[in-house]
């Protein structure tokens, strides 16, 4: 297997975890790079060409607010979970656990 190969799996496990994560993170405002930072202090790394796509899905399925405002006069979009996240965020964390506990057991 190429070193590429093997990028491409863990690039493909990871997506499924980046949701969750910025579901997780979003209990408070944040604007996207105080989102980055905050997802590379807990270890997982996401680059703005991902998160930014990702934040606008979320937010067309219900999932996210957003309201821009200018601070240090830069405008600068900020997310929150919507009540909908916030009703489905439980029973994703409960998923999660589940496929972990599965998965445990299978490796």
């Amino acid at each position: 297997m190429t070193n590429e190969s093997f990028e491409n799996l863990i690039l493909e496990l990871r997506r499924g975890v980046i949701v969750l994560a910025v579901l997780s993170q979003l209990d408070k405002e944040q604007y996207g790079y105080s989102l980055i930072n905050s997802l590379k202090e807990h270890g997982l790394e996401i680059d703005q060409g991902t998160l930014y796509p990702l934040l606008r899905r979320l937010e067309s399925q219900g999932l996210l607010q957003s309201n821009w405002r200018i601070e240090a006069d830069r405008p600068r979009r900020y997310y929150l979970l919507s009540n909908e996240g916030r009703q489905l965020l439980p029973r994703l964390k409960e998923e999660w656990k589940t496929i972990v506990s599965i998965m445990e057991k299978m490796l």
